[in-house]
């Protein structure tokens, strides 16, 4: 197996809900959608995030819609935005939250050296946005470790 990765798929109780986040508040485009049951957006280094129905996806993966993350606990994944100071931070934090996000941690300097904060989105998926003073983020918002 190639070592890639191509999609990350959310499962996201209210994909309107999300889509309002993502496309209304936080200014992304769709890539594709059909209303209602699943939105892909094009995401930079070729990878889609896909904002798909719990319930639909619970049903492709041959599970209980139950045995999914509950409404009120944290989901056990966290998305990163990775910027190049730690005043791109905290207007990443900023521009969240005015599209509705939850901030979860305000933007602190870290115990490895770098800044960070998370948001929560309408789901509770944790998003981390990060300065590394070690990694370099050039102007497309490509990493390099």
């Amino acid at each position: 197996m190639d070592q890639q990765l191509n999609f990350i798929s959310l499962g996201v109780r209210d994909v309107l809900r999300s889509r309002d986040f993502y496309i209304s508040g936080l200014g992304w485009k769709a890539h594709f959608e059909v209303p209602g049951e699943v939105i892909f957006i094009q995401v930079n280094h070729g990878l889609i995030l896909s904002l798909w129905n719990r319930s639909a996806m619970a049903k492709e993966l041959g599970v209980e819609s139950e045995s999914f993350q509950s409404p009120g606990g944290v989901p056990p994944i966290t998305l990163s935005h990775n910027v190049g100071s730690p005043q791109e931070v905290d207007a990443v934090v900023r521009d969240a939250q005015k599209a509705g996000a939850a901030v979860a941690h305000p933007p602190r300097t870290q115990s490895w050296g770098g800044y960070s904060g998370y948001f929560a989105d309408p789901d509770g998926f944790r998003w981390e946005v990060a300065y590394n003073p070690s990694w370099l983020v050039d102007e497309a918002g490509h990493v390099t470790v």
